[in-house]
């Protein structure tokens, strides 16, 4: 390899994490926008909260690691050096007549240095509780995680047909302003004819005013949606962002007993198996507590050197076992008992009410997918309605059997009834997704 090749290699290499592999680009399904998919896959590398339950995880996996550590002799090193004098106190009637001793013992070097260890070998049972506590919190973490996923993924969906539904909502608004001006152009040209009075076409003129600033707002919404699907998938609001909206579909409801649904929720929802997990912690807890009353029995040694030189030469060692009972400490160790007791009951309740906000959840998700699906049928007949009753008043209005306003307010209807029915046909995309994410379905 020439030298400018392999040096431009090494830079690059130093650039890069040890470990971590190059990011691969977002492969797009559409070069038009980013479609669901894309937007989900996005959401997963960028969102600040999958990142928060990753650290949780990661942070769970420690304290398992932490909690097991006592399992095994600790071991320390000690060094040191001091220099010490210290007051000789001899009995009385030692010193003989005529004699002096010196009162100071120094001043002296005292070089040290050496090991030593002491490992618990039975506590009752106190180190198993805490690392079955560490290990049903890492669950709970693990389970956090998921529900973290769950709620993004369902936000990305959520946002991702709010921007599909502001977009055809713009779409119904130019339809409609395209059908005013039409409209407006027809009155003109009857008015000319000496057909209808003027006020026909200022009431006209109103119409297209009224459907230019309908327009506005559908564009703001699309921006407004806009911004929330970039949000949702963790990137700044103003970041541009074009989607891929599949056709508006709706496939028709599953057609799931309620009760069922509910069950497979409880033992789906990552939100339960948390909760479980955190209920598992505090019965450890609380047996941890016990068994911190009881005895413990350690076993400890050490060996080292001591002597008043740079480099000592008079060893020193000891071997021993130790028993320690707690006698006395003021009621710390009764309190904790009755602290994770407490806890324990308070976590009981909060997995017993957290099953009951399931259900509730499936209940409303069931009830609001139903309605959504009813919506649509009601509001495709509403559109079949209204295109046909626009185009017998736009006839009769150019024959002079019908006034202007029958004429406009037919199309406002018509643009109310395609209006919903867009809107319709998203939210029961966002509302199945809900229920999805409220009965526990796997992505």
């Amino acid at each position: 390899m020439k030298p400018l090749p392999l040096l431009l290699f090494f830079l690059a290499a130093a650039r890069l994490p040890a470990g971590e592999p190059v990011a691969a680009p977002l492969a797009l399904s559409s070069s038009n926008g980013l479609a669901l998919d894309d937007c989900r896959r996005l959401a997963a590398s960028t969102q600040p909260l999958l990142t928060a339950a990753d650290a949780g995880v990661t942070a769970a996996a420690a304290a398992v690691a932490e909690a097991r550590a006592p399992y095994w002799p600790q071991v320390d090193l000690d060094a040191g050096y001091h220099r010490w004098q210290r007051h000789a106190f001899l009995p009385a009637g030692l010193i003989l007549p005529g004699r002096s001793l010196p009162d100071a013992i120094g001043p002296l070097d005292d070089w040290n240095g050496g090991l030593s260890s002491r490992v618990t070998l039975y506590d009752f049972g106190e180190r198993r509780a805490g690392l079955t506590a560490a290990r049903a919190l890492l669950g709970g973490a693990q389970a956090d995680a998921a529900a973290t996923r769950a709620d993004v993924r369902l936000s990305v969906e959520s946002a991702f047909y709010g921007l599909a539904a502001a977009q055809d909502l713009l779409g119904v608004a130019e339809r409609n302003l395209a059908r005013t001006e039409s409209h407006l152009a027809l009155v003109r040209a009857r008015r000319e004819a000496g057909a209808v009075p003027q006020a026909d076409v200022l009431r006209t003129q109103a119409e297209v005013a009224t459907a230019r600033l309908q327009q506005i707002a559908a564009r703001s919404r699309v921006r407004t949606a806009t911004g929330q699907l970039n949000t949702a998938m963790g990137r700044p609001a103003g970041t541009p962002l074009a989607i891929v909206a599949p056709a508006a579909d709706a496939p028709p409801p599953a057609a799931d007993d309620i009760e069922a649904a509910s069950r497979r929720a409880v033992a789906a929802r990552p939100e339960l198996q948390s909760e479980q997990r955190r209920l598992e912690a505090a019965r450890a807890n609380v047996e941890a507590a016990r068994a911190a009353r009881a005895p413990k029995v350690r076993a400890d040694g050490s060996f080292g050197w001591n002597d008043t030189v740079f480099l000592p030469d008079t060893k020193e060692w000891q071997i021993g076992l130790s028993v320690n009972l707690p006698v006395f400490d003021a009621g710390s160790r009764v309190q904790r008992l009755a602290r994770t007791r407490a806890e324990l009951a308070r976590a009981q309740a909060v997995s017993d009410s957290r099953v009951l906000q399931v259900r509730q959840e499936v209940w409303a998700a069931a009830a609001e997918l139903e309605r959504a699906w009813d919506s649509i049928a009601a509001n495709e007949a509403g559109v079949r309605a209204g295109e046909e009753s626009l185009r017998v008043v736009r006839d009769r209005y150019q024959t002079g059997a019908a006034l202007v306003t029958d004429l406009l307010d037919t199309q406002t209807v018509l643009a109310t009834a395609e209006a919903a029915l867009a809107e319709a046909r998203w939210t029961y995309l966002a509302d199945r997704a809900a229920y999805d994410r409220a009965v526990g379905a796997s992505p």
